[in-house]
C-alpha cells in the first residue's frame, strides 16, 4: 500500500529545490572538488529522462560521490558544514531514489549505506530542522526498499530501524499535526517486514504510546485531561478541508496511523497482549468503528481487529463480546459498502464473535456469573435466543435463586462501576418480556421500585436500560 509522500516534506523539499546554490564558490572553499561539481551539474536541473541515463550510465561512481569509497570520502562528509549543501543534496538524492530504481538498489549494496546520514538526525532537538526532516525520509526511503527487496534484512539495516524510529517518535509526540504525519508515514514505509515490526514493537514506548494518544484524541477518550498535546490546533501546513474528529485530529492522519496498526497487527500473536493489557485495544477500535467517517478508516480498523482476534481468541473474544462489536458488525452490513476485502473481514469477524457467543450462551454461564455477584457484557445478556429459552428457568428453578441473586445486585449502589445497574436492567427487561405473567413476582422483590430509582441515574446507560425495563413491566400493566 504506497502513499504519497507527507505534505510537510513535499512543502519543504519544494522550498529548497527553487533555492540557488553557490556550487562554484563550494569548489573555491574546498568544500567539494571539481570531480564533485562535475558530477553534481550533470545530474542537477535536468530532465528526468536526461538523469536517469546519465545515473545509470555510472550508477557505481554516482553511489561513490554521496557515499564514498575504500579512499575517497562521501559529499555529504565533505560538505557537513553547509548546510544549503546538505539540505540539497537530501532532497536531489530522494529524487533519485524515488526515480532510478537501479540507483537505489546498488546504493544499498553499499558497505554502509546509512552511516553519513546519522550525524544529521541528532544535531538539533528542534523538530522542525528542515535537515533532519530530510534525512529521515531519506533513511525511510532506503530502509523501505532494503527490507522489500530481500527477505532477510542487513545488519546495518537492522542497526538504522531503531535510530529512524528513535527520531520519529519525537515527531509523533509533537503538536503539529504535519510533524505528527511525517513520523507516521515513514513509520508505514519501513513496517513491511515481520523484523521491521519486530524492532518497532521491542521500541513502543516510544513508537506505540505517541500514537495511542492519537487514536485516544480522535475517539474522544484522552485519559490526560491536562494533556497539551491535542488542542485541535492543526499545523500550518494541514489541508483546511480535512475532515476533523475528536481532539482536532485530522483524517488524514487518522487514516495513517490506523495504517501503522494494520501493518503492526500482522504479527497479532507478537503484539495481541501487549496491546490489551498495555493499552485496552479493543474498547478504543470499537468506539473508533462508530465514529469512522470513511469507508478507508472503516476497512483498517476491521482488518486490524480481525488480525488481532483471529491470533488471540482467549483475550479479545470476550472483550470484543464486552465492547458490543458484534452489533456494530451488524450495522456496518447494512451500510451498503463496497470494499471486498472489508466486506470479507467484517464476515470473518461476524462468523468468530458468532461462534464465541455460542460457546458462551449457556445457563449454566449465566448462572456463574450472576452468582459471582458481579455482572459484564457477556454473550448471554444481549443474546435474544438464550433469554427465550432460559427467563422461565432463571426465574423458577431453585425457588428463585438467580432472580434474589438478581434483586441484591440491583440494590446495590455500585458507585465504581455503573455498568453493572445497566446489565442488570437488561436481564430484567428480557426476563418480563419472555415471561410477563412473573412481573408480579419481580415487582415483590423490589425490583419495579429499583428500576424507578435508576431512572433517575446520573448515568446514561443505566438510565436508558432502566426506562427499557420499565417499559416491559408497563406494557402488561393493562393486563395484570
Amino acid at each position: 500500500m504506497s502513499l504519497a509522500p507527507p505534505a510537510y516534506i513535499t512543502s519543504l523539499q519544494n522550498n529548497i529545490r527553487a533555492r540557488p546554490i553557490s556550487w562554484e564558490g563550494a569548489v573555491r572553499a574546498k568544500t567539494i572538488t571539481e570531480a564533485d561539481l562535475k558530477k553534481i551539474k550533470s545530474i542537477d536541473k535536468v530532465r528526468k529522462e536526461q538523469r536517469k541515463q546519465t545515473i545509470e550510465g555510472d550508477i557505481d561512481g554516482f553511489v561513490t560521490l554521496f557515499l564514498g569509497g575504500q579512499d575517497a570520502q562521501g559529499i555529504f562528509q565533505a560538505a557537513a558544514k553547509r548546510e544549503d549543501i546538505i539540505q540539497y543534496l537530501l532532497v536531489l538524492i530522494g529524487d533519485l531514489m524515488d526515480d532510478i530504481p537501479a540507483f537505489t538498489s546498488a546504493f544499498i549494496q553499499h558497505s554502509d549505506p546509512y552511516k553519513p546520514f546519522y550525524p544529521f538526525l541528532t544535531q538539533s532537538s528542534n523538530h522542525e530542522d528542515p535537515k533532519a526532516l530530510l534525512t529521515s525520509a531519506v533513511l525511510a526511503a532506503i530502509i523501505s526498499y532494503a527490507i522489500t527487496s530481500s527477505s532477510k534484512t542487513s545488519i546495518q539495516t537492522d542497526e538504522a530501524i531503531p535510530k529512524l524510529n528513535s527520531y520519529l517518535s519525537g515527531l509523533a509526540s509533537s503538536s503539529d499535526s504535519g510533524l505528527q504525519d511525517v513520523a507516521v508515514q515513514e513509520y508505514a514505509a519501513i513496517l513491511r517486514s515481520h523484523k521491521s515490526r519486530q524492532l518497532f514493537w521491542k521500541q513502543r514506548k516510544e513508537t506505540v504510546n505517541p500514537l495511542m494518544d492519537i487514536l485516544h484524541a480522535a475517539a474522544g477518550t484522552v485519559k490526560d485531561t491536562d494533556s497539551t498535546l491535542f488542542s485541535g490546533n492543526a499545523s500550518i501546513r494541514t489541508n483546511a478541508t480535512d475532515i476533523r474528529l475528536g481532539g482536532g485530529v485530522g483524517l488524514q492522519l487518522l487514516y495513517h496511523v490506523l495504517l501503522v496498526f494494520w501493518q503492526l497487527s500482522f504479527d497479532g500473536a507478537m503484539i495481541g497482549e501487549g496491546l490489551d493489557e498495555e493499552h485496552d485495544i479493543v474498547p478504543l477500535y470499537v468506539n473508533l468503528l462508530r465514529i469512522s467517517p470513511k469507508e478507508k478508516t472503516t476497512r483498517l480498523l476491521v482488518g486490524t481487529l480481525s488480525n488481532l482476534i483471529a491470533t488471540n481468541r482467549s483475550t479479545f473474544l470476550p472483550a470484543a463480546t464486552q465492547a458490543r462489536l458484534p452489533s456494530l458488525l451488524g450495522n456496518l452490513k447494512g451500510r451498503h459498502l463496497t470494499d471486498s476485502d472489508l466486506l470479507e473481514d467484517v464476515d470473518n469477524l461476524k462468523t468468530m464473535l458468532d461462534d464465541f457467543s455460542k460457546s458462551q450462551t449457556t445457563l449454566d454461564e449465566y448462572a456463574q456469573e450472576v452468582q459471582s455477584g458481579h455482572l459484564r457484557w457477556s454473550p448471554p445478556h444481549r443474546h435474544a435466543t438464550f433469554w427465550h429459552e432460559n427467563a422461565r428457568k432463571i426465574i423458577e428453578d431453585d425457588k428463585g435463586g438467580l432472580i434474589k441473586k438478581l434483586a441484591e445486585i440491583l440494590a446495590k449502589s455500585w458507585e465504581g462501576d455503573k455498568q453493572v445497574l445497566a446489565i442488570g436492567c437488561n436481564d430484567v427487561a428480557c426476563l418480563i418480556k419472555e415471561v410477563p405473567e412473573k412481573k408480579q413476582a419481580l415487582e415483590k422483590m423490589g425490583i419495579k421500585g429499583r428500576l424507578v430509582e435508576l431512572m433517575q441515574s446520573d448515568d446514561e446507560s443505566v438510565r436508558w436500560e432502566s426506562l427499557r425495563a420499565m417499559g416491559e413491566f408497563l406494557r402488561y400493566s393493562m393486563g395484570s
